[in-house]
Protein backbone atom coordinates (compact mmCIF):
# COMPACT_ATOMS: atom_id res chain seq x y z
CA UNK A 1 0.00 0.00 0.00
CA UNK A 2 1.42 3.22 -0.67
CA UNK A 3 2.21 5.65 1.84
CA UNK A 4 2.03 9.39 1.89
CA UNK A 5 3.40 12.33 3.13
CA UNK A 6 1.47 15.07 4.19
CA UNK A 7 3.54 17.90 5.43
CA UNK A 8 0.97 20.93 8.08
CA UNK A 9 0.03 23.87 7.50
CA UNK A 10 -1.68 24.98 10.84
CA UNK A 11 -3.06 28.76 10.63
CA UNK A 12 -4.16 31.01 13.26
CA UNK A 13 -4.59 34.79 12.45
CA UNK A 14 -3.21 34.17 8.88
CA UNK A 15 -0.16 32.88 9.73
CA UNK A 16 1.85 29.55 10.01
CA UNK A 17 2.20 28.19 13.47
CA UNK A 18 2.34 25.22 15.77
CA UNK A 19 0.87 24.82 19.36
CA UNK A 20 2.08 22.39 21.77
CA UNK A 21 0.04 19.72 22.42
CA UNK A 22 -2.78 21.60 21.01
CA UNK A 23 -2.46 24.40 23.71
CA UNK A 24 -3.32 27.99 22.29
CA UNK A 25 -0.95 29.36 24.97
CA UNK A 26 2.23 27.33 23.62
CA UNK A 27 2.25 28.65 20.23
CA UNK A 28 5.20 29.21 18.25
CA UNK A 29 4.93 31.23 14.88
CA UNK A 30 6.58 29.52 11.55
CA UNK A 31 5.94 31.82 8.98
CA UNK A 32 3.43 35.06 7.99
CA UNK A 33 2.29 33.25 4.99
CA UNK A 34 0.67 29.95 4.95
CA UNK A 35 0.66 30.35 0.44
CA UNK A 36 4.34 30.75 0.57
CA UNK A 37 4.61 27.87 3.13
CA UNK A 38 2.81 25.36 0.90
CA UNK A 39 4.46 26.16 -1.96
CA UNK A 40 7.64 25.67 -0.44
CA UNK A 41 6.12 22.18 0.70
CA UNK A 42 5.16 21.63 -3.35
CA UNK A 43 8.90 22.84 -4.51
CA UNK A 44 9.88 19.97 -2.15
CA UNK A 45 7.62 17.14 -3.81
CA UNK A 46 4.98 17.43 -1.50
CA UNK A 47 1.37 15.81 -3.89
CA UNK A 48 -1.02 16.45 -0.54
CA UNK A 49 -0.88 19.49 1.64
CA UNK A 50 -2.73 19.41 4.99
CA UNK A 51 -3.84 22.75 5.86
CA UNK A 52 -6.00 23.51 9.82
CA UNK A 53 -8.04 26.47 10.53
CA UNK A 54 -6.72 26.88 14.59
CA UNK A 55 -9.03 29.97 14.98
CA UNK A 56 -11.78 27.83 13.25
CA UNK A 57 -11.66 24.89 15.61
CA UNK A 58 -11.72 27.37 18.35
CA UNK A 59 -14.42 29.49 16.85
CA UNK A 60 -16.90 26.82 15.66
CA UNK A 61 -16.60 28.50 11.97
CA UNK A 62 -14.58 28.84 8.90
CA UNK A 63 -11.80 31.92 9.44
CA UNK A 64 -8.58 31.21 7.72
CA UNK A 65 -10.58 29.75 4.94
CA UNK A 66 -9.29 32.50 1.95
CA UNK A 67 -5.67 30.92 2.24
CA UNK A 68 -6.77 27.12 1.57
CA UNK A 69 -8.33 28.77 -1.20
CA UNK A 70 -5.65 30.42 -2.74
CA UNK A 71 -3.31 26.93 -2.26
CA UNK A 72 -6.61 25.24 -4.37
CA UNK A 73 -6.16 27.37 -7.07
CA UNK A 74 -2.86 28.22 -7.33
CA UNK A 75 -0.62 24.98 -6.46
CA UNK A 76 -0.40 21.86 -7.94
CA UNK A 77 -1.38 20.02 -4.68
CA UNK A 78 -4.15 18.44 -2.83
CA UNK A 79 -5.25 19.40 -0.29
CA UNK A 80 -7.46 18.52 3.06
CA UNK A 81 -8.50 20.73 5.46
CA UNK A 82 -9.80 20.83 9.13
CA UNK A 83 -11.19 23.39 11.50
CA UNK A 84 -13.96 24.94 12.45
CA UNK A 85 -16.50 22.51 10.02
CA UNK A 86 -19.64 22.35 11.75
CA UNK A 87 -21.85 22.97 8.93
CA UNK A 88 -23.09 21.75 5.48
CA UNK A 89 -22.34 24.72 4.13
CA UNK A 90 -19.03 24.52 5.07
CA UNK A 91 -18.12 21.02 3.77
CA UNK A 92 -20.12 22.44 -0.02
CA UNK A 93 -17.80 25.94 0.08
CA UNK A 94 -14.65 23.53 0.74
CA UNK A 95 -15.43 20.86 -1.93
CA UNK A 96 -17.03 23.99 -4.50
CA UNK A 97 -13.43 25.20 -4.13
CA UNK A 98 -11.47 22.67 -5.08
CA UNK A 99 -10.46 21.18 -1.85
CA UNK A 100 -9.67 17.13 -1.85
CA UNK A 101 -10.73 16.43 1.74
CA UNK A 102 -12.84 17.93 4.26
CA UNK A 103 -11.81 16.97 7.72
CA UNK A 104 -14.49 16.49 10.25
CA UNK A 105 -13.62 15.90 14.24
CA UNK A 106 -15.52 17.62 16.80
CA UNK A 107 -19.09 17.01 15.13
CA UNK A 108 -18.45 13.19 14.79
CA UNK A 109 -18.88 13.27 18.66
CA UNK A 110 -21.52 16.15 19.23
CA UNK A 111 -23.42 15.15 15.96
CA UNK A 112 -22.59 11.88 14.67
CA UNK A 113 -26.00 11.36 12.92
CA UNK A 114 -25.47 14.13 10.73
CA UNK A 115 -21.59 13.17 9.86
CA UNK A 116 -23.03 9.82 9.25
CA UNK A 117 -25.26 11.66 6.63
CA UNK A 118 -22.20 13.69 5.07
CA UNK A 119 -20.41 10.22 4.60
CA UNK A 120 -23.21 8.97 2.59
CA UNK A 121 -23.52 12.00 0.24
CA UNK A 122 -19.70 13.24 -0.25
CA UNK A 123 -18.31 9.59 0.09
CA UNK A 124 -14.23 9.37 0.56
CA UNK A 125 -13.89 12.92 0.58
CA UNK A 126 -15.14 12.91 3.79
CA UNK A 127 -12.55 12.22 6.50
CA UNK A 128 -12.83 11.79 9.86
CA UNK A 129 -10.23 13.65 12.52
CA UNK A 130 -9.84 11.80 15.98
CA UNK A 131 -7.94 13.35 17.98
CA UNK A 132 -7.71 11.49 21.54
CA UNK A 133 -6.65 12.17 24.96
CA UNK A 134 -5.28 8.49 26.91
CA UNK A 135 -7.47 6.48 24.09
CA UNK A 136 -10.85 9.06 24.56
CA UNK A 137 -11.82 11.20 21.52
CA UNK A 138 -10.90 15.51 22.64
CA UNK A 139 -12.94 18.14 21.07
CA UNK A 140 -13.24 21.58 20.35
CA UNK A 141 -9.71 22.57 19.44
CA UNK A 142 -8.62 20.08 21.66
CA UNK A 143 -10.19 22.03 24.74
CA UNK A 144 -12.24 19.20 25.59
CA UNK A 145 -12.28 15.49 26.17
CA UNK A 146 -15.19 13.33 25.41
CA UNK A 147 -16.44 9.85 27.43
CA UNK A 148 -15.92 8.34 23.94
CA UNK A 149 -13.16 5.83 23.00
CA UNK A 150 -11.81 6.33 19.70
CA UNK A 151 -11.79 3.07 18.37
CA UNK A 152 -15.61 2.75 19.31
CA UNK A 153 -16.49 6.31 17.30
CA UNK A 154 -14.35 5.28 14.82
CA UNK A 155 -16.13 1.52 14.33
CA UNK A 156 -19.32 3.16 14.48
CA UNK A 157 -18.30 6.03 11.75
CA UNK A 158 -16.42 3.23 9.71
CA UNK A 159 -19.18 1.35 9.55
CA UNK A 160 -21.74 4.77 8.25
CA UNK A 161 -18.91 4.13 5.23
CA UNK A 162 -16.17 6.33 6.74
CA UNK A 163 -13.00 5.81 4.70
CA UNK A 164 -10.21 7.76 6.11
CA UNK A 165 -9.51 8.36 9.57
CA UNK A 166 -7.32 11.13 10.69
CA UNK A 167 -5.45 9.88 13.91
CA UNK A 168 -3.87 12.20 16.57
CA UNK A 169 -2.53 11.30 19.69
CA UNK A 170 -2.45 14.23 21.77
CA UNK A 171 0.18 13.72 23.83
CA UNK A 172 3.03 13.43 21.60
CA UNK A 173 1.41 16.19 19.33
CA UNK A 174 4.17 18.74 18.79
CA UNK A 175 6.65 16.70 21.15
CA UNK A 176 8.73 15.05 18.50
CA UNK A 177 8.72 12.55 20.81
CA UNK A 178 7.60 9.69 17.93
CA UNK A 179 4.38 8.59 16.92
CA UNK A 180 1.86 6.21 18.77
CA UNK A 181 2.28 3.70 16.75
CA UNK A 182 0.05 1.03 18.27
CA UNK A 183 -2.85 3.20 18.84
CA UNK A 184 -2.88 4.13 14.85
CA UNK A 185 -2.69 0.53 14.30
CA UNK A 186 -4.84 -0.69 16.40
CA UNK A 187 -7.82 1.49 14.84
CA UNK A 188 -6.61 0.74 11.40
CA UNK A 189 -7.53 -2.59 12.40
CA UNK A 190 -10.52 -2.32 14.12
CA UNK A 191 -12.72 -0.07 11.58
CA UNK A 192 -10.84 -1.53 8.47
CA UNK A 193 -10.37 2.24 6.96
CA UNK A 194 -7.41 3.85 5.87
CA UNK A 195 -5.49 6.15 8.54
CA UNK A 196 -3.55 8.77 8.88
CA UNK A 197 -1.00 9.41 11.62
CA UNK A 198 -0.34 12.81 13.41
CA UNK A 199 1.23 13.67 16.02
CA UNK A 200 5.33 12.90 17.41
CA UNK A 201 6.87 12.36 14.60
CA UNK A 202 10.35 13.90 14.62
CA UNK A 203 12.73 12.14 12.42
CA UNK A 204 12.91 9.89 9.20
CA UNK A 205 13.09 6.74 11.23
CA UNK A 206 9.70 7.67 12.48
CA UNK A 207 8.29 7.48 9.06
CA UNK A 208 9.89 4.15 8.47
CA UNK A 209 8.14 2.91 11.43
CA UNK A 210 4.53 3.79 9.88
CA UNK A 211 5.29 3.06 6.64
CA UNK A 212 6.50 -0.17 7.57
CA UNK A 213 2.80 -0.90 9.06
CA UNK A 214 1.07 0.34 5.67
CA UNK A 215 -0.17 -3.03 5.10
CA UNK A 216 -2.46 -2.67 8.33
CA UNK A 217 -4.01 -0.02 7.26
CA UNK A 218 -1.54 3.12 7.79
CA UNK A 219 -1.34 5.13 4.69
CA UNK A 220 0.44 8.02 5.77
CA UNK A 221 1.80 10.29 8.20
CA UNK A 222 0.58 14.38 8.79
CA UNK A 223 4.54 16.16 9.65
CA UNK A 224 4.79 19.28 11.26
CA UNK A 225 7.05 20.44 13.71
CA UNK A 226 9.89 18.06 12.72
CA UNK A 227 10.01 20.23 9.41
CA UNK A 228 9.89 23.74 10.92
CA UNK A 229 12.11 22.60 13.24
CA UNK A 230 14.95 20.87 10.68
CA UNK A 231 14.79 17.97 11.52
CA UNK A 232 14.37 17.01 8.01
CA UNK A 233 13.12 18.56 4.97
CA UNK A 234 9.59 17.24 2.89
CA UNK A 235 12.17 16.62 0.11
CA UNK A 236 14.03 13.95 2.61
CA UNK A 237 10.49 12.55 3.96
CA UNK A 238 9.25 12.02 0.87
CA UNK A 239 12.20 10.58 -0.67
CA UNK A 240 12.22 7.73 2.43
CA UNK A 241 8.57 6.53 1.90
CA UNK A 242 8.46 6.71 -1.99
Amino acid sequence: MSFTVYPAIDMRGGKCVRLTQGDYAQETIYGDSPFDMAKQFVDEGAEWIHMVDLDGAKDGKRVNDVFVERVVKELPARVQVGGGIRKEEDVVHYLDQGVDRVIIGSLAVTNPSLVKEWLKKYGDRIAIGLDAKNGYVATHGWIETSELKAVDLGKELAEAGAETFIFTDIATDGMLSGPNVDAVVELAECTGAEVIASGGVSSLEDLRTLQAVSGMGVTGAIVGKAIYTNKFTVKQAIEETS
